[in-house]
């Protein structure tokens, strides 16, 4: 399981006591997928840096509809969090939520796009080979190879671009990048500024964690540097955690410390260390505040009150606002049965403001 992905599990399985950490959540539905790769020939980052091929994954619910002009008019495109896959949004409290007919992103309405990032699940990423050699990627870059894969796919301009945790600081980048590509913007879990005070001192732990484990060999390990991965993964189940959930569901010492114990080590089994280290450097020089003016498509942002990564006493919102032209804000309360910063991870709690921003948009 993969680290932000971590955050949103912790959060989304009804454990009890001292039983084992869950397994991986897995769609209730057979939802019916497509797959495909979408191959970027000599991708150019943002730093100077070449791949002669930047593969980019993809997977697809739906069918893309064309208006009368041949230009495809219901794509929807779900950008996920640091760590995470497009199929993750193939889970239950997701995708039962949003998918089936009826629903906010009925599939037989809309075609959903769900890529996996650069450094990421099937795409292009450091432990293919390359380990430290590969590029040093960006958001910016991640979001220019999004563009260019949805241009590869048909798509001139998005009905909506929905987003998670790094996907939801995606969303700002891409509103300012290409403010008329999308209709409608809905960022779930983030803030649009720099990457700084304490979000960027855990984030500088996790990687400062991995690199700090001799057995890494500065990424020319012969097997996954385990005491870092361990490092890295304590400080995300720190992060991501919800207090009032996590009392809820383990509210004794024994509770609490049986399952932290087997959640580690189920974590860090299919991590790679390379891959880790990228993902949260990625973030590095994230900083959309200068230019939020140029976001000109309508936002729904929802942010959680128990979000430890995005804590609820920043002025940020209320600023931010202001300077978007049609932006929204919505803070969702802390309660039991919130999931802190994977509370995105659950359409139960803001599908309300996705179907109104779905209707002020048609």
């Amino acid at each position: 399981m993969t680290p932000l992905l971590l955050l949103a599990s912790l959060a989304a399985q009804p454990a009890t006591a001292a039983a084992p950490p869950p397994p991986p959540a897995v769609a209730q539905k057979a939802w019916p997928t497509k797959e495909g790769d979408v191959v970027l020939k000599d991708f150019r980052f943002r730093d100077g840096e070449t791949l002669p091929e930047l593969r980019i994954h993809y997977t697809t619910l739906g069918s893309p509809h064309r208006n009368s002009s041949g230009a495809i008019d219901n794509a929807v495109m779900v950008l996920h969090g640091t760590g995470g896959t497009g199929k993750q949004f193939l889970r239950p409290q997701f995708a039962d939520e949003l998918y089936g007919p009826g629903q906010p992103l009925d599939i037989g309405k809309y075609w959903i796009i769900l890529p996996d990032n650069i450094g990421h699940g099937g795409s292009s990423k450091p432990s293919d080979g390359l380990r430290m050699k590969f590029p040093k990627y960006d958001y910016d870059d991640m979001v220019e190879a999004q563009h260019a894969m949805l241009r590869k796919l048909g798509v001139e301009r998005l009905r909506l671009i929905m987003g998670t945790s790094m996907g939801c600081m995606h969303i700002f980048v891409w509103g300012e990048t290409y403010p008329d590509f999308a209709k409608a913007l809905m960022p779930l879990a983030c803030e649009p500024i720099e990457i700084a005070g304490l979000n960027r001192m855990w984030r500088q732990m996790v990687i400062d964690g991995i690199e700090a484990d001799p057995a890494w060999q500065k990424g020319n390990y012969s097997a996954q540097p385990t005491q870092g991965l361990r490092t890295a993964e304590s400080i995300l189940i720190i992060a991501g955690s919800a207090p009032l959930y996590q009392q809820a569901q383990y509210p004794t010492r024994e509770k609490a410390t049986a399952y932290v114990r087997q959640a580690i080590p189920s974590a860090i089994k299919d991590l790679d260390a390379n891959d880790m280290i990228y993902q949260f450097d990625s973030s590095r020089n994230y900083n959309p505040w200068p230019r939020l003016e140029k976001i000109t498509a309508p936002v729904m942002w929802v942010n959680s009150a128990d979000d430890f990564i995005n804590p609820r006493n920043l002025a940020v919102p209320q600023e931010a606002v202001k300077r978007m032209s049609n932006a929204r804000f919505r803070l969702i309360p802390e309660s039991s049965e919130t999931h802190g910063h994977g509370t995105h991870t659950w359409a139960k709690f803001w599908k309300a403001d996705l179907i109104e921003l779905l209707e002020r948009t048609n």
